[in-house]
């Protein structure tokens, strides 16, 4: 039964990486190489398991992080494929949240690049340990120590490479394990669906060549050293001038991974099925099982006591939902990771983040878009669930009689937005659920109605995050709609503390209305949010008044003073206030948090605040004066220039609404020879010029 399966035999890993990095590749090698799939897929032709939406096989990318399960060495790894883009961000902040560890993809020719980098920083947020595989080792320019050095580098990343290639470029042919000396060569640049019976792909297992020694020595002596420098009593052995065992030095380096001190780096070919094998080996051995990472902390909702749940399905049930997603065939999918206990299909659970009682319908192992039905399901794992009609991304489900809320995912909020209306009349009460649901699914797409322009505006992480909904609108909800031109979705803030007062009274005889506060308006940093803090002492106002003067005051920050933009990034404190006993209602506090904010946040000294993006333009250098002159008329700052060969790599910041046109201008002025890629940083203040076009006359 599932349930049974071992917990320190399962991995919950995921692939990341820059966008063309070769992830889904990669995970289409595991999954062959394991005996899931029996015929290999390509991405340039749109037959990977993994890119199954017509979309992503349309585009050669991956959208939505999409879930399946292998099984190596008497292991079982639940596996998830995240996107690169970076329009499609939430799909690997989801996916990170509920994950044991990660491999990092990268490019042998390019190195990191710049969604490495925000891959990175997200498995940083959630402390998930990970190794590096170096893909396209037969790539022209394709270099393993210049990548390890970029690691090194730009990710600040403490590696530990355990194997060496066996040649570069299109010799390429085989790598040797540091730590074994056991050697994997590849006679056939690619495989034509021959395997051994046990399912991996045909490679020769030999003795090392002796080339490689003198880079053998020096390699496995530099990892050695790093090893031993993780564990006080190996180093005492190793300076005591004892030879370290290879069992020694794998369990020395598994731990040093899993508590993310060493990143091991591992290199192949997953177009030519090089190194899968050995990376499938260096999953297992370095990375951790459900068991080996601290207990899942949460907050018991009546005493807001910090609680830890084990991963053991002795332990209460606990489960954080991480994915929605619309099923053609079985309706909503609830996508879950299961932390402790375990829950049994057609079982009553508590979503205690709404307050609500759900049944699991039908509990599912995904491979891909197909299913495979499950009766039970423990701790350790990762499984979709088919009934949860009332469960989000995010939300905890556990059992009613022993509660607990575990951390949500947090995404970013959307930069680019786009008016929307039906083409016809049909087409809207269509168009009407396709928001709701594919809303319901991607917690970075936020639909808002403009009362002042009639218009319904999505936003979303990008011009690609927008047009690939529309497109899922068309083809899954047979929706036909007008679509405007992407706008920048700007922000507004303050930059004074100021001290307010908001009130609502309509007393003019009979039961009238009466509401008092003061607020306290502070200006936050960067990226914070809003804030709102109840600091009312004496019971000046009732506590079943407070909900409604924060419900007030959010209503309020949804449109700021200089364009309507919503405010972000202050805090609001409740400090002061008064009532009456016949005449306050929930509705005249709500209204005297409207009309504080709307008083108080003109008086501190408000500013318009723009998205920047960081770019990175990859260009022949004999464009390279254009293209740094091009980014000059877009208020672009420069932030390096690196050259590699005939290639150079220009950083900068830029602000968002100067790359809607970016595309055409970079392959006009190059011939179509450079490529860029972005990624929202943060908001700054716009510049005076810009301001006038923006605020209200």
């Amino acid at each position: 039964m599932e349930s049974n399966f071992p917990i320190g035999k399962i991995r919950n890993i995921g692939f990341i990486a820059h966008i063309d990095a070769g992830k889904t590749t990669v995970t289409e090698r595991v999954l062959f190489n394991t005996g899931r799939i029996h015929r290999l897929g390509e991405v340039d032709d749109g037959t990977t398991t993994m890119d199954w939406m017509p979309q992503e096989r349309e585009r050669g990318i991956t959208i939505t992080a999409a879930a399946t399960t292998a099984y190596w060495r008497d292991c079982k790894i639940n596996i998830i494929d995240t996107p690169g883009h970076v329009d499609f961000t939430a799909e690997v902040e989801r996916s990170l949240r509920v994950l044991d560890g990660g491999i990092v993809v990268l490019d042998a020719v390019a190195g990191v690049q710049s969604q490495s980098e925000t891959v990175w920083r997200q498995a940083d947020t959630y402390n998930v340990p990970r190794i590096c595989f170096v893909n396209k080792m037969d790539r022209v320019g394709a270099s393993y120590e210049r990548t390890i050095e970029s690691v090194r580098r730009r990710l600040k990343a403490n590696t530990v490479p355990v194997q060496l290639p066996i040649g570069e470029e299109s010799d390429f042919h085989g790598v040797v394990d540091l730590i074994s000396g056991q050697t994997w060569t590849y006679p056939n640049s690619h495989v034509n669906g021959a395997r051994h019976a046990n399912g991996a792909s045909e490679a020769e297992l030999g003795p090392m060549p002796s080339e490689c020694e003198e880079n053998y020595q020096k390699f496995r002596q530099a990892m050695i050293e790093k090893i031993v420098e993780t564990d006080e009593s190996l180093l005492i052995r190793y300076l005591e001038g004892e030879e370290i065992g290879n069992d020694d030095l794998r369990a020395a380096l598994r731990k040093a991974t899993i508590e993310r001190n060493l990143v091991p780096v591992l290199c192949g070919s997953a177009v030519g099925n090089k190194g899968i094998q050995p990376l499938l080996d260096a999953i297992i051995d370095y990375l951790p099982s459900p068991s080996d990472v601290p207990p899942v902390e949460g907050i018991q909702p009546q005493t807001e006591e910090t609680v830890l749940r084990y991963p053991d399905e002795s332990e209460p049930l606990s489960a954080l939902a991480f994915k929605v997603a619309t099923d053609p065939f079985v309706g909503r999918l609830v996508y879950l990771r299961i932390y402790s206990g375990k829950v049994k299909a057609g079982e009553q659970v508590q979503n205690v983040t709404r307050g609500n009682r759900e049944r699991m319908g039908r509990l599912l192992q995904m491979h891909a878009n197909h299913r495979e039905d499950l009766e039970v399901i423990g701790a350790g794992n990762i499984c979709a669930a088919i009934g949860l009609k009332n469960t989000f991304t995010g939300d905890t489900i556990c059992i009613a009689s022993n509660q607990v809320i575990l951390e949500p995912p947090q995404f970013p909020q959307p930069v680019v937005s786009v008016a929307i209306e039906p083409a016809t009349r049909a087409d809207q009460d269509r168009l009407s659920e396709a928001l709701r649901k594919l809303s319901d699914e991607d917690p970075t797409f936020i639909v808002k109605f403009n009362d002042e322009t009639g218009q319904t505006v999505m936003s979303g992480m990008g011009e690609l995050h927008l047009e690939v909904l529309v497109d899922r609108m068309r083809r899954e909800f047979d929706v036909e709609a007008q679509v405007g031109s992407p706008r920048v979705s700007y922000r507004e803030t303050i930059t004074q503390a100021i001290k307010v007062e908001g009130r609502f009274v309509r007393q003019t005889g009979g039961h009238g209305q009466f509401g008092h506060i003061w607020l306290e308006l502070e200006p936050l940093d960067r990226g914070s949010g809003i804030v709102f803090v109840n600091a009312i002492k004496g019971g000046t106002i009732p506590r079943e008044y407070i909900p409604a003067v924060e419900k007030g005051v959010r209503q309020a920050l949804d449109n700021g003073p200089m364009a309507g933009y919503p405010l972000v990034d202050m805090q609001v404190k409740l400090v002061d206030g008064s009532y009456h006993d016949v005449d306050s209602s929930e509705m005249a506090f709500r209204s005297a948090g409207m009309l504080a904010i709307r008083e108080g946040v003109p008086k501190g000294k408000p500013v318009l605040l723009e998205p920047i993006v960081d770019l990175e333009v990859t260009t022949p250098g004999e464009h390279l004066s254009e293209v740094i002159g091009d980014l000059g008329t877009r208020r672009a700052q420069i932030r390096n220039i690196e050259g590699q060969d005939e290639i150079q790599v220009v950083r900068a910041y830029l602000p968002l609404g100067e790359t809607f046109s970016y595309t055409t201008a970079l392959r006009s002025i190059t011939r179509g020879r450079a490529t860029f890629t972005m990624e929202f940083r943060h908001y700054e203040p716009v510049n005076a010029e810009l301001l006038k076009t923006l605020v209200r006359v």
